[in-house]
């Protein structure tokens, strides 16, 4: 039997694999295939879009399939095809408007499985494409006709952000979706049931991996699900002490090869699985 066979280490991108720069460090390169090369299974659960997240899984490739759109769906790099979805409704135009109306200035986009549109310009949007390397696709909501799969709102300013939290939680609509501060610039609406947690129990279920065998590592809140579905859930150093609350235990930061220390402490014994 190999070292870590059965094992399956599900990682956050931004903030958690990937350094400040966007960047896999070679020593969590080289662990992570030394670590699928003695039986491991390792994956990453991210609120990109697949085609935002190619530019990582092109250099390091994971031997099982990604979690995406913040748990909305299961991603199979190989095929580069979807394994599993999880569709918002359409009726999330709604809250768009909604928002659009009572927000002056707010960035705004729409998701499909394939596509990210903006509808409304600010710089948290252009930060945004920035991050992700997306091109500049403008569509006004009310034009979307495809399945949808998120919609993102976003602002440099907190205490805008803060408010079309408050706007989009009392809307009388709210109990229809799940809701999710991605990051610091960001809110999102996902489909009810959609968090970074049911990629874990979806890969156990559908490559009958053993629960006790799960390893979920992140850095920011809607990560912390995701460490709470694990069997052991690792926050970074760097991460919000939200996650740390929520987490079994905490490693170094994503700037000190995080990942590529999980793996040998693993393999140490410091971290028992």
């Amino acid at each position: 039997m190999k070292k870590f066979e059965g094992i399956l280490i599900c990682t956050d991108l931004d903030g958690t694999l990937l350094r400040k720069d966007k960047s896999i460090s070679e020593e969590n390169l080289r662990a992570v295939e030394y670590f699928m090369s003695e039986g491991g299974l390792f994956t990453f659960v991210t609120g990109r879009m697949p085609f935002s997240a190619k530019r990582v899984y092109s250099v390091l490739h994971p031997n099982a399939p990604i979690g995406c759109i913040n748990g909305g769906a299961l991603f199979d790099t190989e095929k580069e095809k979807y394994i599993w979805t999880n569709e918002l409704s359409h009726d999330a135009i709604e809250l768009v408007r909604y928002i659009d109306e009572n927000v002056e200035g707010i960035g705004i986009q729409t998701n499909s499985f394939d596509h990210v549109y903006f509808a409304r310009e600010n710089l948290a949007m252009k930060q945004f494409r920035e991050a992700t390397g997306d091109p500049n696709l403008v569509k006004n909501y009310d034009d979307f006709n495809e399945p949808l799969a998120k919609i993102i709102f976003g602002d440099t300013r907190e205490d805008v952000l803060l408010h079309v939290k408050d706007l989009l939680l009392s809307h009388p609509e709210a109990y229809k979706y799940d809701f999710i501060r991605s990051e610091k610039r960001l809110f999102e609406i996902l489909p009810k049931g959609s968090n970074k947690g049911v990629s874990i129990t979806k890969l156990c279920e559908l490559y009958s991996i053993d629960h006790s065998r799960t390893i979920a590592v992140g850095d920011y809140d809607n990560d912390i699900e995701m460490i709470k579905a694990a069997h052991i859930g690792i926050a970074v150093a760097n991460a919000t002490e939200g996650v740390k609350a929520a987490c079994d235990l905490v490693t170094v930061s994503n700037e000190e090869d995080a990942i590529a220390k999980i793996i040998y402490d693993i393999e140490s014994g410091t971290i028992k699985i």
